[in-house]
């Protein structure tokens, strides 16, 4: 065991409370169910097929953005969103190389 509970997080798992909070809710594992591979959704075609107001859709996804499970970009009036997957892919492979360093 280590005794020291108190010592600093380590810098590579900076974003990962966050993450975990954001991927934590159903609705919002939900949204991200709904992105096909490589696909850009905005605010209106993610609450097409949800079964939240647009306006709750909107906070998850600002939710996912700044925990930077989402990529997004302004183009014209909309929003669009994706799965930032190198983001992701981070910040789990430090969860597993922490893993196997202590198996």
């Amino acid at each position: 065991m280590n005794p020291d509970y108190s010592r600093a997080i380590p810098p590579a798992w900076a974003h990962m409370s966050k993450v975990f909070t954001a991927l934590g809710d159903e609705h919002r594992q939900r949204i991200l169910l709904t992105f096909e591979p490589g696909e850009r959704l905005n605010v209106g075609q993610i609450a097409e097929v949800s079964t939240l107001s647009r306006s709750a859709v909107s906070h998850h996804l600002k939710i996912l953005r700044e925990a930077g499970v989402l990529g997004s970009r302004k183009e014209g009036k909309e929003v669009y969103f994706w799965i930032s997957k190198d983001f992701l892919r981070e910040v789990l492979s430090n969860v597993l190389d922490y893993l196997e360093s202590n198996a």
